[in-house]
């Protein structure tokens, strides 16, 4: 175990901050790393590396945690989850992301990825018949605006795309991964192996696609310490850090502070790529935000 038992509620609660904040943090530098990595590497080359040091950074938590037991327990019919999983949730998903920033800009490209919580709550009423309340239907139609005002740049009237086969990628990559959280909170694995497993069936596909589409990439210093970053910090730790931190805080507070990530992007991106931020990113994405947290908004400990 990573943490006690006896740490008291307060410094718990204060804990799980910080480890969300970092996991923020964290993810934040996505957008802007691929992008540079991108230069150099094409789409199966850079999935190849980082599923490669994310499962192997996670087998490493695993063998700390001592959690070895968890997979032994594991069945035939988990591991073909884990297969059907991996492949929907980080092999597909991450490949059109990937795509997508190839083909825009960094910021749009990430800010639209932001659909996928919206999705969450779609999903989730077809397939885990949760209630879609009015509230949520409000807020998936806000968030579905603010996407609108992103990818037109502001000009509502325009129908005019720079990329529509960027967005079209990043709004699917952004509906699979709806779907990968849902179905993942419904078989609701142990968090840190089944994750592990995910991305070790997403270097497998890969790696397949990469012996058929591409070739194994030399990679320079530069290189290896940015898909380091990516997969073994960005895609692994900062995964446990999310994870602990739902242990030692509320759930839904957890989650709305994750809503910073795109914002701080937006720092990494400006910093990192020098890509200018536009006005209509940044309205569209409070936007959108707005929308995701209307579906979380409680009222005296009750859903409104």
């Amino acid at each position: 175990m990573f943490l006690s038992d006896t740490i008291m509620p307060l410094q718990k609660s204060t804990l799980g901050y910080i480890l969300v904040l970092l996991s923020a943090l964290l993810w934040g530098s996505t957008a802007a790393v691929v992008k540079i990595l991108l230069v150099n590497l094409d789409t199966f080359q850079l999935l190849l590396m980082v599923s490669l040091f994310c499962s192997t950074s996670l087998f490493i938590v695993v063998l700390l945690q001592k959690k070895l037991p968890i997979i032994k327990a594991y069945k035939a019919k988990d591991y073909h989850t884990f297969a059907l999983m991996g492949l929907i949730g980080i092999f597909l998903y991450t490949l059109l992301l990937y795509r997508g920033l190839s083909l825009m800009s960094a910021q749009e490209a990430f800010i639209i990825n932001y659909l996928w919580p919206v999705m969450v709550m779609v999903f989730s009423a077809l397939i885990l018949k949760e209630k879609l309340t009015f509230k949520k239907i409000a807020g998936i139609t806000i968030s579905f605006f603010g996407i609108f005002v992103v990818i037109s740049k502001g000009n509502l009237l325009s129908l005019r795309f720079d990329s529509p086969l960027g967005i079209t990628c990043i709004i699917t990559g952004a509906v699979l991964y709806g779907l990968f959280s849902v179905l993942d909170k419904k078989h609701d694995y142990e968090k840190v192996t089944s994750i592990m497993f995910y991305y070790a069936f997403c270097f497998i596909y890969t790696l397949a696609a990469v012996l058929l589409f591409s070739k194994i990439p030399a990679i320079t210093f530069q290189q290896f310490l940015g898909l380091l970053w990516l997969g073994g910090i960005v895609n692994g730790i900062s995964t446990i850090f999310f994870l602990l931190s739902l242990k030692l805080g509320d759930t839904v507070k957890m989650s709305n502070v994750v809503l910073v990530t795109p914002f701080i992007s937006l720092v990494y991106i400006r910093v990192m790529t020098g890509e200018q931020i536009l006005l209509p990113s940044v309205i569209g994405l409070i936007i959108i935000v707005s929308g995701i947290l209307v579906q979380t908004l409680r009222r005296k400990g009750k859903n409104l």
